[in-house]
């Protein structure tokens, strides 16, 4: 007598709703995350801006007038202007009062 070897139904029925379970656990916990890393580069550009804008302050002996007078400077940024990584959000922006880039919603 040969017997078959393989899956019955109900097996791989199980196996699936095991599979389903474990991703309904995993899936918004992966999302949760990507928002919490986009959340913690924004932070941390608003971060390295301010401060780059203070050593443009130290070498200039003069506050800039624009935000991209010292984004798109080279010697401040040299991979190039800091993004959001937001991108349905605007950029960044400069308040010549306060001399700073504050936070922008997140």
């Amino acid at each position: 007598m040969k017997f078959r070897k393989g899956f019955t139904l109900v097996e791989l029925l199980i196996v699936v709703l095991i599979l389903g379970a474990l991703a309904a656990i995993a899936l918004p916990r992966i999302m949760g995350g990507a928002t919490t890393a986009k959340i913690n580069a924004c932070k941390t550009n608003v971060d390295l801006i301010n401060s780059q804008i203070e050593l443009y302050y130290a070498t200039e002996d003069t506050w800039p007038t624009l935000l991209t007078d010292v984004t798109r400077d080279p010697n401040y940024f040299p991979d190039g202007e800091p993004k959001c990584p937001f991108s349905n959000l605007a950029d960044y922006v400069y308040d010549p009062a306060t001399k700073r880039v504050g936070d922008h919603g997140h």
